[in-house]
């Protein structure tokens, strides 16, 4: 073989290892843009659009690459220099350092809540989602300092409040500050109730008080950043909860010094390994009290519900780009005579990851939605919030872990290889089910917020409200009805008696439920421009294969609705009359 022929048949080789880098993660999701359109309104989309296409492009390529060099390069910790100097310094890689830049500086996602004229929060969540299909570890960082800042504005004194937001709200990179949350420690994980770091109180020289804290924290994320909200018990405050208070920690004093905690270690993580995690020993390091002695946990759990929030996103986003890459191999590989996404087994592959994705984008989307009201004051949509961010925490974040591993294994045994992308996602999507409480513990937050606090009756009222007024087809409608008021009442059964072992059952029938609704009326949504019933039809194969019964042991037959399968699979525009095919008998 001469040299020409050589390299043409490795051209060949080549081209049968499909490569996705360079493709635009926004304008090759068909569905997106007609999404954000339905929430947003079309002045607002426009507004936005150029901005979502740039970042769609540069996820995919530019911004992508420098993911994956961080990922491979974790930060490092210098306790000293060479004289001995105790210097606390975190080295992060360049390429991690470039990834800061774009996302706090030139998308300004932790600002953009926090800025005069802010736009919706759907804008934020969605350039997040975006930027997270390229890199995720920096993600935890951006997500709590905007929720840092949310509690500081919620709950700080104005003093406070003038001091720090600036710096917050900043997108100067060279002057912006970063948040974190310190809380976890290691006999206190989700038991937030034996927290031991202590808060001792005295007195400064103007007569105002001075706080200070002493305690191991086992578990921080982002661990050199410029402020941390602790919760720490206060001496002399009761036992459990109710002894705990919330503090803003600055890794700098006003006067320019460090403050008094070390870092200990960083952790050696499997997954967001760009980012910096570390133990941190409190030795007497002054803090601000946020709020009121006794009701720290309270007003913390507002900064979690929005991480939580922030991991639904994420998890969103893994989802996306996992089936991303899953399409475009099963589009351009070629296996026995045809390509892969002509097997009908690989379009059911690609289907059972495509609902779990499509499932959490539309609940995060449905979440951004609900926030500026329950913001004002609108205290049902505050409750839907309530209950809605611990769902998609809960459920999201555990099919991510699936959707990747199965992306995974579309690609084949290259997909197993740290140079692509598969890896790095399924070690990622691995953390969610883990951060700001376990879907043990997640779960069991579900049914407090459903029966204790009244969300689940608002949920109630919300989606009922929304499938009356859609205009679906009737069918559809009494379909989804049926099934949302099945799982809410199981949920409601599981959390009057305290059923705890069937909490999470009921809280993936609730999640199930309720996304097949709100699915059906974006696309009624949608179709008033597009004619396209997509998520109606992904609606119908929820309730069909997530929440109607089934007997394991048939065996499945040619579907006679391979067509309509086959076009969700393309992700083409879909007619109602075929959509209203996929609806099951109930």
């Amino acid at each position: 073989m001469n040299d020409h022929s050589a390299v043409a048949a490795q051209a060949d080789g080549a081209a049968n290892i499909p490569d996705s880098r360079g493709i635009n993660f926004y304008t090759s999701d068909p569905a997106l843009a007609p999404l954000l359109r339905s929430y947003l309104g079309e002045a607002a989309h426009a507004d936005v659009e150029a901005q979502l296409i740039s970042l769609g492009q540069r996820a995919s390529d530019e911004l992508d690459a420098l993911a994956i060099v961080a990922d491979h390069n974790p930060p490092t910790l210098r306790q000293r220099t060479r004289r001995g100097e105790p210097i606390q310094q975190i080295d992060k890689h360049p390429d991690y350092v470039a990834l800061e830049r774009v996302a706090y500086a030139e998308l300004g996602l932790a600002a953009m809540s926090h800025r005069d004229h802010a736009p919706a929060p759907l804008v934020k969540y969605a350039l997040t989602y975006l930027f997270v299909q390229a890199e995720f570890g920096l993600c935890c960082p951006v997500s709590m300092t905007d929720s840092l800042t949310r509690t500081l504005r919620k709950f700080g004194t104005p003093e406070l409040i003038a001091r720090y937001l600036p710096m917050l709200a900043s997108q100067d990179f060279d002057t912006l500050y970063q948040g974190a949350m310190f809380m976890t420690e290691q006999a206190a994980g989700s038991d937030v109730a034996r927290i031991a770091t202590r808060a001792i109180r005295s007195t400064g020289p103007q007569g105002e008080d001075i706080w200070h804290l002493h305690g191991d924290k086992w578990f921080c994320s982002n661990a050199d950043a410029d402020l941390a909200m602790v919760l720490a018990r206060v001496d002399g405050a009761p036992a459990g909860i109710k002894g705990l208070a919330l503090f803003l920690l600055p890794k700098t004093l006003p006067d320019g010094t460090r403050n008094a905690y070390r870092i200990v270690r960083l952790k050696d993580k499997l997954g967001s390994r760009s980012m910096a995690s570390g133990e941190i020993v409190l030795e007497g390091a002054q803090a601000f009290l946020i709020g009121e002695v006794g009701r720290g946990f309270h007003q913390m759990a507002d900064m979690i519900n929005m991480s939580r929030l922030s991991n639904g996103v994420r998890a969103a986003g893994l989802m996306r780009r996992a089936l991303t890459e899953a399409l475009h191999v099963a589009r351009h590989r070629e296996a026995f005579g045809r390509k892969l996404i002509d097997m009908p087994l690989m379009q059911r592959q690609l289907l059972k990851m495509m609902l779990p994705t499509e499932q959490a984008r539309t609940l995060f989307m449905r979440i951004a939605t609900l926030l500026p009201r329950a913001d004002r004051g609108d205290e049902p949509a505050a409750k839907c919030v309530r209950i809605l961010t611990p769902l998609i925490k809960f459920r999201a974040c555990r099919d991510a872990r699936r959707v990747t591993g199965d992306a995974m294994e579309v690609r084949g045994g290259v997909g197993y290889i740290e140079e692509w992308s598969d890896p790095r996602l399924v070690r990622d999507a691995h953390l969610g089910s883990i951060w700001e409480g376990t879907s043990n513990i997640v779960a069991l937050d579900v049914a407090r917020a459903a029966r204790r606090e009244g969300a689940l009756d608002a949920l109630g009222h919300y989606v009922r409200a929304e499938l009356a007024e859609a205009g679906l087809p009737d069918a559809s409608a009494a379909l989804l009805r049926a099934s949302f008021e099945r799982a809410a009442a199981a949920l409601d059964s599981v959390a009057e008696c305290g059923r705890d072992e069937s909490v999470r059952q009921a809280a993936s029938a609730l999640y199930h439920a309720t996304t097949a609704a709100f699915m059906a009326c974006e696309a009624q949504q949608i179709s008033r421009d597009a004619h396209d019933y997509r998520r109606l039809a992904l609606a119908h194969l929820i309730v069909r294969h997530k929440l109607l019964p089934r007997d394991p042991l048939a065996l499945d037959e040619r579907d006679a609705h391979c067509g309509q399968l086959r076009a969700l699979v393309d992700e083409q525009p879909m007619p109602l009359a075929d959509a209203m095919l996929l609806l099951p008998a109930h």
